[in-house]
């Protein structure tokens, strides 16, 4: 089963700290409150097709819940949550939570594990072509006029005589879907269930994350092997 597959926690970013290694060394982590996942749903291939643990975290008021909503979270009799994602998983884990359960974060992670972790990017508005897509502005000396800064000439010949669709130009930068890969839980406090994530977590502070363990992170050698 692939790693894709796999049961993850959603969460909130709280911020950034430091914490000290045995050895004195300062690490630099972001933490995310991963507290009180409960599974809204769980889905059989017998019922469903497929097999996957529906979870929420957060807190709502019922006034701000849609009553299919607050019908569907009625019936797994769990308190409506900020955000809900689905994790597909393998029918040994669904039948692990039931509906109702809460997914605590040492259930699922360990402290130095690689995880991916997504969130939505800070937005910035509209950027110029050069900030937006992290290109090499030219040259700002003598004899360059006004082009310091700009991306060019952008069109074509009269054949095609066109701007081709995707063309990087200016827009929008930021507030999009991202995902960072192959981060290292750095240490998990089980009381507060806060995880304490080395890198670069996208999003800012109170954003909501999904951390689940990396698809791609290389399998650690066995020093003793020869």
């Amino acid at each position: 089963m692939s790693l894709s597959n796999s049961l993850g926690l959603l969460g909130r970013k709280v911020g950034m700290m430091r914490l000290f290694t045995e050895d004195g060394d300062s690490i630099p982590v972001t933490v995310v409150d991963v507290s009180n996942n409960r599974v809204t749903q769980v889905k059989t291939q017998a019922n469903d097709g497929y097999d996957a643990l529906q979870v929420t975290f957060g807190a709502r008021r019922a006034s701000r819940v849609t009553k299919p909503i607050a019908g569907h979270l009625a019936k797994a009799g769990v308190e409506a949550g900020e955000i809900i994602q689905e994790f597909r998983v393998a029918s040994d884990v669904a039948a692990q939570y039931p509906a109702g359960a809460v997914v605590a974060a040492t259930a699922v992670f360990a402290a130095g594990q690689k995880v991916d972790v997504q969130g939505t990017s800070i937005g910035k508005g509209f950027a110029g072509t050069i900030k937006r897509h992290n290109m090499s502005s030219q040259r700002a000396s003598h004899g360059n006029s006004r082009s310091h800064n700009v991306p060019g000439s952008i069109g074509m010949a009269q054949d095609p005589g066109r701007v081709f669709p995707g063309k990087r130009m200016t827009g929008h930068l930021g507030d999009v879907t991202k995902t960072i890969q192959n981060l290292d839980i750095f240490r998990i406090d089980e009381a507060r269930q806060l995880l304490m994530i080395r890198g670069a977590v996208p999003g800012a502070k109170n954003g909501f994350v999904t951390v689940r363990a990396a698809i791609k992170a290389k399998p650690v050698a066995d020093k003793g092997a020869n």
